[in-house]
């Protein structure tokens, strides 16, 4: 708690207004009523009323300050899908399907963020990841002068002597597959402009494999070697004070003792705040394992390089991870320019 306690904190000097599509999950529920009563600012939750106040009703929760929006009745529902044909009509999308499609919540949750109708999104919880990024990607897109969309998941131990204070910022966990040089040097500049914004440290970057300089020799570790020395040269160009090191193996990365012996001269190695995975496999298993067997407390996919701040939740999170995702996703959106410059001005179609 003492990574989200800050978050929180930051929040409440600047509320915004999150919208939470799966308005009728009791996680959800329990999440927005948090956020409100910590003065976090304006939930929105999405879906019919009536199930969403017996659903309320049954937890014995209070929906004061909780905005309701059924997608099907809203008053906004002709201006968006207004808007949703200006982006789909080349895909051959038609009005009676734009309408149809605009209803869905996480549709109508991307528009609201993307027509300043909300500074945030968050899902997942009850959703697969498919029909929580298709909408984002659609309406949201990706930000000016960015070609890589990825994720990151945000982990507290207990123990603070691993990453900074206890916390690390993983990527990729939740979106590109097996990304290629290219996009693995995005993901490590990505999440490291997110690691100090949220945390206000140098980024100590990591960009893991089963080698460590050399040890062993496949053409995997090539693309990492080639990615971090990609990731180090665009962060220079962008002015990010941050540090990159790979290939390193994990304990390598994160065990000073195991660093001394292995790599003695890197300013990263038993002291990494960010690990970069090569791949979705590893990223996927690696969170999910320190998760549920180191029990730390987990918040993502935080989506890295969209032109808003949203947020696509793992299934197994509960209550207390959807509040922190959504009190993270807000603190992006008091300032999201500093880790997108020029996001969040465009309207979509324009």
């Amino acid at each position: 708690m003492r990574f989200i306690g800050s978050i929180i904190e930051k929040l409440q000097r600047h509320p915004k207004r999150i919208v939470f599509p799966e308005g009728t999950e009791p996680r959800v529920l329990q999440a927005a009523r948090q956020y409100y009563c910590l003065r976090l600012g304006a939930p929105i939750l999405l879906g019919d009323r009536a199930r969403i106040k017996a659903v309320a009703a049954s937890l014995n929760l209070s929906l004061e300050g909780v905005r309701l929006i059924n997608p099907a009745d809203s008053e906004e529902l002709d201006a968006f899908v207004q808007r949703f044909l200006l982006l789909r009509r080349s895909k051959g999308v038609e009005e009676p399907e734009a309408r149809q499609i605009m209803t869905k919540p996480n549709h109508f949750g991307a528009m609201m963020v993307a027509m300043h109708q909300a500074d945030g999104l968050v899902s997942g919880a009850d959703e697969i990841t498919g029909s929580v990024l298709r909408p984002l990607f659609q309406i949201i897109k990706l930000a000016p002068q960015t070609k890589t969309a990825s994720s990151c998941m945000v982990m507290e131990v207990e123990d603070s002597k691993f990453g900074e204070d206890g916390v690390l910022c993983m990527a990729d966990c939740g979106v590109i597959p097996d990304p290629t040089v290219d996009q693995l040097a995005d993901i490590g500049v990505a999440t490291a402009r997110l690691a100090h914004h949220l945390l206000n440290v140098r980024p100590r970057v990591a960009f893991l494999s089963y080698s460590t300089k050399g040890s062993a020799t496949h053409p995997t570790i090539g693309k990492v070697q080639a990615a971090t020395a990609l990731a180090q040269q665009r962060a220079d160009q962008q002015m990010l004070e941050a540090d990159f090191d790979g290939e390193l193996q994990l304990d390598a990365a994160l065990v000073a003792e195991i660093a001394n012996r292995k790599v003695p001269d890197s300013r990263v190695a038993g002291r990494a705040n960010v690990l970069v995975f090569p791949d979705l496999n590893s990223g996927n298993i690696g969170s999910k394992l320190l998760r549920h067997v180191a029990r730390a407390n987990a918040y993502g996919q935080i989506l890295l390089g969209l032109d808003r701040p949203a947020a696509d939740m793992s299934r197994g999170s509960s209550a207390h991870d959807i509040l922190g995702v959504a009190a993270i996703v807000g603190v992006q959106a008091v300032n999201y320019q500093l880790l997108y410059p020029g996001a969040g001005q465009r309207l979509p179609g324009e």
